[in-house]
């Protein structure tokens, strides 16, 4: 049997939860990812994975069909490498076999920490989820609060710094482009 805890043991172990200790710490390949990606929510890695999964079922259900279906197949195909390339999930629509291999870091690499990195709005995730938290970041006309944002490639070219942003105003007066009209404002 177990002894009962002392007052300090209790406060110590005040927030960890021993019955759910499996559930709640994952293993250790999503506490990676978790990491890397800079994800605040475990459930949107695990939403990732799902979703990654049945893109790959999808797919392997595709290569299953048989020739009497060809056309349908081909039709079918097309449509779910266009969407995926849509929203950036893979580099080309040849064949099905990329659609096989799609994993949730694909989703996480979407996100728009990762995307500010990759434009060199910033230079690391936490700075770059730092950004979008504190508001300095719009993709088109919207100001995004939300680090989970998974960016398509047609709005990719539509990621700027908000105008009233200090991080803007540092970047123009770096690059010596900030206008007199600004400064008046």
């Amino acid at each position: 049997m177990v002894r009962k805890l002392k007052y300090h043991e209790q406060k110590l172990l005040r927030r960890l939860d021993l019955v759910n200790w499996e559930a709640s710490g994952g293993n250790l390949a999503e506490v990676r990812a978790l990491r890397r990606y800079r994800l605040g929510r475990r459930e949107d890695y695990v939403q990732y994975k799902a979703l990654a999964r049945a893109v790959r079922a999808l797919a392997r259900r595709l290569r299953d069909l048989g020739p009497a279906s060809a056309a349908f197949r081909a039709r079918c195909a097309a449509a779910l490498l266009e969407k995926l390339y849509g929203l950036g999930l893979v580099n080309s629509r040849q064949s099905l076999a990329v659609c096989e291999s799609l994993s949730a870091a694909a989703f996480c690499r979407r996100r728009l920490p990762c995307l500010l990195v990759k434009l060199r709005m910033a230079q690391n995730l936490r700075h770059a989820v730092t950004f979008v938290e504190q508001g300095h970041v719009r993709v088109g006309p919207e100001v995004v609060t939300d680090p989970a944002l998974l960016v398509p490639r047609s709005v990719e070219d539509f990621i700027t710094w908000v105008d009233a942003s200090r991080l803007r105003q540092k970047v123009l007066d770096y690059n010596q482009e900030r206008d007199d009209f600004d400064l008046a404002a």
